[in-house]
């Protein structure tokens, strides 16, 4: 286990720091107890949202229904749950 996620069953939960406004959409390492991830999509009207859990499906290759949005709609630093991946999230780390 690690401080920015948990693996509970088949469900995992992310502990996030999102940099909305980015250049580009991506993995910039750890933030404290959580992973950074930079968005390219501006923090309005929750695009930045919608754009953090597209992003996430792609990534661990589930459908976007399958990614949860669980805390901080407004706040940089968001809990995210994850169902139904086979994807490690420590590979999450190598896209840094």
């Amino acid at each position: 286990m690690s401080g920015w996620y948990q693996q509970q069953g088949g469900q995992v939960l992310l502990q996030l720091h999102v940099q909305p406004g980015a250049k580009r959409t991506g993995v910039a390492g750890l933030h404290g107890d959580a992973l950074k991830i930079r968005l390219a999509a501006p923090p309005v009207d929750g695009k930045a949202n919608q754009a953090l859990l597209a992003w996430l499906a792609d990534f661990f290759r589930v459908p976007q229904r399958q990614v949860t949005l669980l805390s901080g709609a407004s706040a940089r630093q968001k809990r995210v749950a994850i169902t139904g991946s086979t994807v490690a999230p420590e590979t999450l780390l190598e896209q840094a």
